[in-house]
Protein backbone atom coordinates (compact mmCIF):
# COMPACT_ATOMS: atom_id res chain seq x y z
CA UNK A 1 0.00 0.00 0.00
CA UNK A 2 1.80 3.49 -1.21
CA UNK A 3 1.00 6.81 -0.64
CA UNK A 4 1.96 9.27 -3.07
CA UNK A 5 3.39 12.76 -2.94
CA UNK A 6 -0.06 13.94 -3.84
CA UNK A 7 -1.94 11.91 -1.67
CA UNK A 8 -0.48 12.92 1.45
CA UNK A 9 -0.12 16.54 0.82
CA UNK A 10 -3.77 16.27 -0.01
CA UNK A 11 -4.95 14.01 2.93
CA UNK A 12 -2.57 17.45 5.11
CA UNK A 13 -4.46 20.39 3.68
CA UNK A 14 -8.44 19.01 3.37
CA UNK A 15 -8.30 17.49 6.54
CA UNK A 16 -6.46 19.93 8.61
CA UNK A 17 -9.38 22.35 6.63
CA UNK A 18 -6.21 24.84 6.09
CA UNK A 19 -7.01 24.50 2.06
CA UNK A 20 -6.62 28.34 1.79
CA UNK A 21 -2.76 28.30 2.92
CA UNK A 22 -0.38 29.45 0.42
CA UNK A 23 1.98 26.75 1.88
CA UNK A 24 -0.68 24.06 1.55
CA UNK A 25 -0.94 24.91 -1.87
CA UNK A 26 2.71 24.88 -2.39
CA UNK A 27 2.97 21.76 -0.90
CA UNK A 28 0.58 20.04 -3.39
CA UNK A 29 1.78 21.22 -6.02
CA UNK A 30 5.04 20.46 -5.61
CA UNK A 31 3.89 17.10 -4.76
CA UNK A 32 2.16 16.88 -8.86
CA UNK A 33 5.21 17.96 -10.26
CA UNK A 34 7.38 15.69 -8.70
CA UNK A 35 4.78 13.11 -10.01
CA UNK A 36 2.78 10.44 -7.84
CA UNK A 37 -0.61 8.62 -9.45
CA UNK A 38 -4.15 9.50 -7.75
CA UNK A 39 -5.48 6.29 -7.88
CA UNK A 40 -2.93 4.60 -5.22
CA UNK A 41 -4.30 3.49 -1.87
CA UNK A 42 -3.52 7.37 -0.18
CA UNK A 43 -6.37 8.98 -2.70
CA UNK A 44 -8.65 5.97 -1.77
CA UNK A 45 -8.08 7.44 1.90
CA UNK A 46 -8.39 11.12 1.49
CA UNK A 47 -11.29 11.09 -0.82
CA UNK A 48 -13.45 8.22 1.42
CA UNK A 49 -12.25 10.32 4.91
CA UNK A 50 -13.88 13.67 2.89
CA UNK A 51 -17.78 13.25 3.84
CA UNK A 52 -20.64 14.83 2.49
CA UNK A 53 -19.16 13.05 -0.78
CA UNK A 54 -21.60 10.99 -3.40
CA UNK A 55 -20.77 8.04 -5.11
CA UNK A 56 -20.05 9.66 -8.33
CA UNK A 57 -18.02 12.47 -6.58
CA UNK A 58 -15.62 10.09 -4.57
CA UNK A 59 -15.15 8.45 -8.14
CA UNK A 60 -13.86 12.04 -9.54
CA UNK A 61 -11.84 12.48 -6.21
CA UNK A 62 -10.20 9.43 -7.19
CA UNK A 63 -9.02 9.91 -10.53
CA UNK A 64 -8.29 13.51 -10.18
CA UNK A 65 -7.22 13.76 -6.15
CA UNK A 66 -5.03 17.35 -6.97
CA UNK A 67 -8.33 19.01 -8.04
CA UNK A 68 -9.90 18.40 -5.12
CA UNK A 69 -8.07 20.72 -3.33
CA UNK A 70 -9.07 23.53 -5.82
CA UNK A 71 -12.84 22.72 -5.59
CA UNK A 72 -12.31 23.19 -1.80
CA UNK A 73 -10.95 26.41 -2.38
CA UNK A 74 -13.73 27.22 -4.48
CA UNK A 75 -16.47 26.47 -2.01
CA UNK A 76 -14.94 28.59 -0.05
CA UNK A 77 -14.27 31.53 -2.06
CA UNK A 78 -17.85 31.03 -2.74
CA UNK A 79 -19.16 31.10 1.28
CA UNK A 80 -16.85 34.11 2.02
CA UNK A 81 -18.20 36.02 -0.76
CA UNK A 82 -21.82 34.99 0.23
CA UNK A 83 -21.14 36.45 3.60
CA UNK A 84 -19.47 39.44 2.51
CA UNK A 85 -22.81 40.38 -0.06
CA UNK A 86 -25.59 39.15 2.85
CA UNK A 87 -23.69 41.02 5.82
CA UNK A 88 -26.40 43.30 6.35
CA UNK A 89 -29.32 40.87 5.98
CA UNK A 90 -31.49 38.63 8.05
CA UNK A 91 -30.01 35.46 6.25
CA UNK A 92 -26.26 36.21 6.12
CA UNK A 93 -25.66 32.95 4.76
CA UNK A 94 -25.03 31.52 8.23
CA UNK A 95 -27.50 28.41 7.94
CA UNK A 96 -25.42 27.07 5.42
CA UNK A 97 -24.17 23.00 6.75
CA UNK A 98 -20.47 22.68 7.22
CA UNK A 99 -20.12 19.68 8.86
CA UNK A 100 -18.54 18.16 5.52
CA UNK A 101 -15.57 20.37 4.25
CA UNK A 102 -17.33 19.37 0.44
CA UNK A 103 -21.35 19.78 2.28
CA UNK A 104 -23.53 22.59 1.75
CA UNK A 105 -26.95 22.46 2.32
CA UNK A 106 -30.35 24.57 2.49
CA UNK A 107 -33.99 22.36 3.45
CA UNK A 108 -35.94 25.20 1.74
CA UNK A 109 -35.86 25.65 -1.80
CA UNK A 110 -35.89 29.40 -1.53
CA UNK A 111 -33.89 32.56 -3.57
CA UNK A 112 -31.45 32.07 -0.58
CA UNK A 113 -30.85 28.79 -1.67
CA UNK A 114 -30.58 29.39 -5.60
CA UNK A 115 -28.27 31.99 -4.63
CA UNK A 116 -26.24 29.75 -2.70
CA UNK A 117 -25.96 26.73 -5.34
CA UNK A 118 -25.41 29.44 -8.04
CA UNK A 119 -22.52 31.27 -6.16
CA UNK A 120 -20.71 27.79 -5.47
CA UNK A 121 -20.94 26.70 -8.29
CA UNK A 122 -19.26 29.91 -9.96
CA UNK A 123 -16.94 29.27 -7.30
CA UNK A 124 -15.67 26.15 -7.98
CA UNK A 125 -15.65 26.63 -11.81
CA UNK A 126 -13.73 30.18 -11.00
CA UNK A 127 -10.82 28.38 -8.36
CA UNK A 128 -10.47 25.23 -10.86
CA UNK A 129 -10.15 27.65 -13.97
CA UNK A 130 -7.58 29.54 -11.41
CA UNK A 131 -5.42 26.50 -10.37
CA UNK A 132 -5.05 25.75 -14.00
CA UNK A 133 -3.63 28.63 -15.17
CA UNK A 134 -1.27 28.80 -11.61
CA UNK A 135 -0.23 25.54 -13.04
CA UNK A 136 -1.41 23.88 -10.12
CA UNK A 137 -3.18 21.08 -12.07
CA UNK A 138 -1.65 18.54 -14.23
CA UNK A 139 -4.95 18.11 -16.44
CA UNK A 140 -4.95 21.43 -17.84
CA UNK A 141 -3.25 24.89 -18.27
CA UNK A 142 -3.70 27.44 -19.82
CA UNK A 143 -6.39 28.16 -22.56
CA UNK A 144 -4.53 29.37 -26.15
CA UNK A 145 -6.43 32.38 -28.00
CA UNK A 146 -4.38 32.93 -31.16
CA UNK A 147 -5.85 33.79 -34.07
CA UNK A 148 -6.55 31.05 -35.43
CA UNK A 149 -8.73 30.01 -32.87
CA UNK A 150 -10.71 33.16 -33.23
CA UNK A 151 -11.35 32.50 -36.73
CA UNK A 152 -8.69 34.48 -38.58
CA UNK A 153 -7.16 33.07 -41.56
CA UNK A 154 -3.74 33.79 -43.08
CA UNK A 155 -5.07 35.88 -46.26
CA UNK A 156 -6.83 38.46 -43.67
CA UNK A 157 -10.59 36.86 -43.58
CA UNK A 158 -12.39 34.60 -41.00
CA UNK A 159 -13.34 31.42 -41.72
CA UNK A 160 -16.79 32.85 -43.19
CA UNK A 161 -14.76 34.60 -46.01
CA UNK A 162 -15.71 37.64 -44.23
CA UNK A 163 -12.52 40.38 -43.77
CA UNK A 164 -11.55 39.84 -39.99
CA UNK A 165 -10.84 42.82 -37.24
CA UNK A 166 -7.42 43.33 -37.90
CA UNK A 167 -8.17 43.18 -41.30
CA UNK A 168 -10.03 46.05 -41.29
CA UNK A 169 -7.61 48.44 -39.49
CA UNK A 170 -8.05 46.81 -35.74
CA UNK A 171 -4.52 47.09 -33.75
CA UNK A 172 -5.01 44.21 -31.51
CA UNK A 173 -5.04 40.55 -31.84
CA UNK A 174 -5.66 37.21 -29.88
CA UNK A 175 -2.79 35.90 -28.65
CA UNK A 176 -0.85 34.20 -25.20
CA UNK A 177 -1.91 32.11 -22.54
CA UNK A 178 -5.50 32.97 -21.10
CA UNK A 179 -7.55 31.40 -18.46
CA UNK A 180 -9.12 27.58 -19.17
CA UNK A 181 -12.29 28.94 -17.89
CA UNK A 182 -13.88 25.68 -19.99
CA UNK A 183 -12.38 23.33 -17.67
CA UNK A 184 -13.09 25.16 -14.52
CA UNK A 185 -16.55 24.97 -16.14
CA UNK A 186 -16.02 21.15 -17.19
CA UNK A 187 -14.84 20.24 -13.39
CA UNK A 188 -17.67 22.35 -11.80
CA UNK A 189 -20.23 20.87 -13.94
CA UNK A 190 -19.24 16.70 -13.11
CA UNK A 191 -18.53 17.35 -9.40
CA UNK A 192 -21.33 19.47 -8.18
CA UNK A 193 -24.17 18.03 -10.48
CA UNK A 194 -23.06 14.65 -9.28
CA UNK A 195 -24.57 15.43 -5.77
CA UNK A 196 -28.53 15.80 -7.49
CA UNK A 197 -28.81 11.96 -7.23
CA UNK A 198 -32.87 12.74 -7.12
CA UNK A 199 -35.16 13.07 -10.04
CA UNK A 200 -37.54 15.70 -8.46
CA UNK A 201 -38.07 19.31 -8.43
CA UNK A 202 -35.18 20.09 -6.23
CA UNK A 203 -33.20 17.86 -7.93
CA UNK A 204 -33.75 20.26 -10.77
CA UNK A 205 -33.56 23.50 -9.21
CA UNK A 206 -30.23 22.80 -8.11
CA UNK A 207 -28.87 21.90 -11.16
CA UNK A 208 -30.39 24.85 -12.97
CA UNK A 209 -28.79 27.44 -10.73
CA UNK A 210 -25.72 25.38 -11.01
CA UNK A 211 -25.44 25.72 -14.52
CA UNK A 212 -26.70 29.87 -13.66
CA UNK A 213 -23.21 30.22 -11.75
CA UNK A 214 -21.16 28.52 -14.08
CA UNK A 215 -22.71 30.91 -16.72
CA UNK A 216 -21.97 33.95 -14.36
CA UNK A 217 -18.52 33.02 -14.51
CA UNK A 218 -18.17 33.06 -18.17
CA UNK A 219 -20.34 35.98 -18.86
CA UNK A 220 -17.87 37.95 -16.59
CA UNK A 221 -14.36 37.32 -17.90
CA UNK A 222 -12.53 40.13 -18.63
CA UNK A 223 -9.92 41.29 -21.49
CA UNK A 224 -6.25 41.66 -20.45
CA UNK A 225 -3.78 43.54 -23.30
CA UNK A 226 -0.48 44.25 -23.55
CA UNK A 227 0.94 46.39 -26.05
CA UNK A 228 4.03 46.27 -28.16
CA UNK A 229 5.79 48.89 -30.20
CA UNK A 230 8.79 50.99 -30.36
CA UNK A 231 8.85 53.10 -27.15
CA UNK A 232 5.86 51.98 -25.95
CA UNK A 233 3.75 53.48 -28.66
CA UNK A 234 1.50 50.69 -28.50
CA UNK A 235 0.69 49.93 -32.07
CA UNK A 236 0.19 46.32 -31.68
CA UNK A 237 -1.32 44.88 -28.96
CA UNK A 238 -2.09 40.87 -27.90
CA UNK A 239 -5.56 40.55 -26.08
CA UNK A 240 -6.53 37.50 -23.76
CA UNK A 241 -9.32 36.32 -21.74
CA UNK A 242 -8.68 36.18 -17.95
CA UNK A 243 -10.56 35.80 -14.78
CA UNK A 244 -12.86 38.89 -12.94
CA UNK A 245 -12.61 39.71 -9.29
CA UNK A 246 -14.63 37.21 -7.13
CA UNK A 247 -16.43 40.47 -6.17
CA UNK A 248 -17.54 40.92 -9.63
CA UNK A 249 -19.23 37.74 -10.20
CA UNK A 250 -20.93 38.15 -6.67
CA UNK A 251 -22.44 41.29 -7.86
CA UNK A 252 -23.77 39.85 -10.71
CA UNK A 253 -25.56 36.96 -8.90
CA UNK A 254 -26.92 39.16 -6.34
CA UNK A 255 -28.60 40.67 -9.36
CA UNK A 256 -29.83 38.06 -10.30
CA UNK A 257 -30.96 36.80 -7.03
CA UNK A 258 -33.38 40.14 -6.98
CA UNK A 259 -34.90 39.17 -9.79
CA UNK A 260 -35.38 35.28 -9.14
CA UNK A 261 -38.01 33.50 -10.64
CA UNK A 262 -40.29 31.57 -9.27
CA UNK A 263 -40.88 27.91 -10.74
CA UNK A 264 -42.89 25.12 -10.89
CA UNK A 265 -41.92 20.92 -11.81
CA UNK A 266 -43.30 18.62 -13.42
CA UNK A 267 -41.77 15.38 -15.12
CA UNK A 268 -44.18 16.10 -18.08
CA UNK A 269 -43.03 20.06 -18.94
CA UNK A 270 -39.92 20.31 -17.07
CA UNK A 271 -39.39 23.48 -15.34
CA UNK A 272 -41.78 26.56 -16.06
CA UNK A 273 -41.88 29.48 -14.05
CA UNK A 274 -44.81 30.07 -12.02
CA UNK A 275 -46.38 33.42 -13.59
CA UNK A 276 -45.94 32.76 -17.24
CA UNK A 277 -45.48 28.99 -17.84
CA UNK A 278 -42.11 30.00 -19.61
CA UNK A 279 -39.34 27.86 -19.49
CA UNK A 280 -36.43 29.86 -17.57
CA UNK A 281 -33.51 31.42 -19.11
CA UNK A 282 -30.23 29.85 -18.59
CA UNK A 283 -28.68 32.52 -16.37
CA UNK A 284 -31.58 33.29 -14.36
CA UNK A 285 -31.70 31.90 -10.65
CA UNK A 286 -34.90 29.96 -9.87
CA UNK A 287 -36.56 28.73 -6.66
CA UNK A 288 -39.78 26.75 -5.75
CA UNK A 289 -40.76 28.22 -2.36
CA UNK A 290 -40.80 31.85 -0.41
CA UNK A 291 -38.53 32.57 1.45
CA UNK A 292 -39.04 32.32 5.34
CA UNK A 293 -38.50 35.14 7.10
CA UNK A 294 -35.15 34.50 9.00
CA UNK A 295 -35.87 36.42 12.51
CA UNK A 296 -36.31 33.39 14.50
CA UNK A 297 -33.95 30.51 14.71
CA UNK A 298 -35.10 27.62 13.10
CA UNK A 299 -33.34 23.79 12.86
CA UNK A 300 -36.02 22.43 10.47
CA UNK A 301 -35.58 25.25 8.16
CA UNK A 302 -31.78 25.76 8.94
CA UNK A 303 -31.86 29.39 9.81
CA UNK A 304 -30.17 30.61 12.99
CA UNK A 305 -32.30 34.18 13.38
CA UNK A 306 -31.01 37.31 14.18
CA UNK A 307 -30.18 37.08 18.05
CA UNK A 308 -26.87 38.97 18.98
CA UNK A 309 -26.55 40.06 15.77
CA UNK A 310 -24.80 43.95 15.95
CA UNK A 311 -27.61 46.53 14.03
CA UNK A 312 -26.91 50.03 13.17
CA UNK A 313 -28.95 52.29 14.90
CA UNK A 314 -28.66 55.39 13.35
CA UNK A 315 -30.73 54.82 10.59
CA UNK A 316 -34.01 53.44 10.76
CA UNK A 317 -34.57 51.86 6.97
CA UNK A 318 -31.54 50.28 6.22
CA UNK A 319 -31.17 46.53 5.76
CA UNK A 320 -28.50 46.58 8.92
CA UNK A 321 -30.91 49.02 10.98
CA UNK A 322 -31.81 47.55 14.26
CA UNK A 323 -35.65 48.28 13.29
CA UNK A 324 -35.47 45.68 10.10
CA UNK A 325 -32.73 43.15 11.21
CA UNK A 326 -34.05 42.84 14.81
CA UNK A 327 -37.20 42.12 13.04
CA UNK A 328 -39.22 44.68 16.08
CA UNK A 329 -38.06 43.12 18.89
CA UNK A 330 -35.57 45.69 20.43
CA UNK A 331 -31.74 45.87 21.01
CA UNK A 332 -29.49 46.00 23.50
CA UNK A 333 -26.66 48.15 23.49
CA UNK A 334 -22.83 47.49 25.14
CA UNK A 335 -20.55 50.39 25.78
CA UNK A 336 -16.35 49.68 26.31
CA UNK A 337 -13.63 51.81 25.98
CA UNK A 338 -11.18 51.42 23.31
CA UNK A 339 -7.89 52.10 22.94
CA UNK A 340 -6.62 54.47 20.58
CA UNK A 341 -3.18 56.35 19.52
CA UNK A 342 -3.77 60.03 20.16
CA UNK A 343 -2.64 63.62 20.08
CA UNK A 344 0.49 62.19 17.97
CA UNK A 345 3.43 64.48 17.47
CA UNK A 346 6.70 64.21 14.85
CA UNK A 347 9.96 64.91 16.54
CA UNK A 348 13.18 66.36 13.93
CA UNK A 349 14.31 63.43 13.25
CA UNK A 350 12.45 61.00 12.95
CA UNK A 351 9.94 59.67 14.29
CA UNK A 352 6.50 59.85 15.46
CA UNK A 353 5.40 60.44 19.45
CA UNK A 354 1.99 59.23 20.26
CA UNK A 355 -0.19 59.40 23.73
CA UNK A 356 -3.27 56.63 24.44
CA UNK A 357 -7.06 57.48 24.88
CA UNK A 358 -9.40 55.52 25.61
CA UNK A 359 -12.58 56.19 22.98
CA UNK A 360 -16.05 55.19 24.03
CA UNK A 361 -17.67 52.62 22.10
CA UNK A 362 -21.08 51.58 21.75
CA UNK A 363 -22.52 48.42 19.87
CA UNK A 364 -26.16 47.56 19.28
CA UNK A 365 -26.93 43.91 19.51
CA UNK A 366 -30.83 42.04 18.60
CA UNK A 367 -32.27 40.95 21.24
Amino acid sequence: MRWSPTSTALLFCLLSDISLEFRCRAAVHHAVAEGGGGKDFGAEMVCGRMGGLTKRQREICRATPETMLAISDGIRIAMDECHRQFSNHRWNCSSINFKYPMGYLITVGSREAALTYAMVSGGVAYAVARACARGELRSCGCQVTNSEMSGQSSNGKTSTGKPSKRAAGASWKWRGCGVDVDFGVKMARRFLDAREIESDARSQMNLHNNKAGRMAVKNNMVQSCKCHGMSGSCSMKTCWKGLPHIQRIGNYLMDKYYRARRTRWSRSSGLRTARRNLKPRGSDLIYLDTSPNYCQANSQLGTLGTKGRTCNKSTTTDLASCNVLCCGRGYNTHQYFKPTRCNCKFHWCCYVECQTCNELVQIHTCK
